[in-house]
């Protein structure tokens, strides 16, 4: 009798968890197509809206955004990644002016790379790039360093920015 009632507790336990775990298994898609999704015994439901509202609505799915820009062209995902951190000062105007003269000058030696100049409260920061791995990182921060200009660079997770 014992057996049957673990054995059935345990069936139970599976049962509850499988139940639990299974939304979090299925795709991400966006609300507005959850939301049209057609449910054997349920009403419908259809959304009539301009394109580019959807377009900044974006999915969501393993911490990544993907989403299109204002005119429905474009298509990014957003995700966390790796840059090179060449200045990160305080939050006075003097680091803003250095954060910018350090972009202006990482633009000049290497125009093929992005450059981002931010607040991140409590400092301003100037990181460059968007990679996926922390290898890609390493060879741009390598040619960084040997330019003499930017000693002190380092590779910083971020959230990085890649155009599909």
């Amino acid at each position: 009798m014992t057996v049957i009632n673990s054995t059935m507790k345990r069936i139970w336990f599976f049962a509850l968890l499988t139940l639990c775990l299974s939304p979090c298994l299925m795709a991400q898609t966006t609300i507005l197509q959850s939301l049209q999704t057609e449910v054997a015994g349920e009403g419908k439901v259809t959304i009539h809206q301009d394109e580019r509202i959807a377009a900044l609505i974006g999915t969501t799915s393993n911490n990544a955004l993907i989403s299109t820009s204002a005119d429905g062209q474009q298509r990014i995902l957003k995700t966390t990644g790796y840059r090179v951190q060449i200045y990160a000062g305080n939050n006075t105007r003097a680091a803003k002016q250095q954060a910018q003269k350090h972009a202006q000058s990482v633009k000049e030696l290497f125009p093929e790379l992005t450059v981002y100049a931010t607040f991140a409260p409590p400092r301003w920061l100037c990181r460059v790039g968007d990679y996926r791995s922390i290898e890609e990182a390493d060879a741009v921060m390598r040619r960084i360093r040997a330019s003499g200009a930017f000693k002190e660079a380092s590779i910083v997770r971020d959230q990085i920015i890649i155009p599909l």
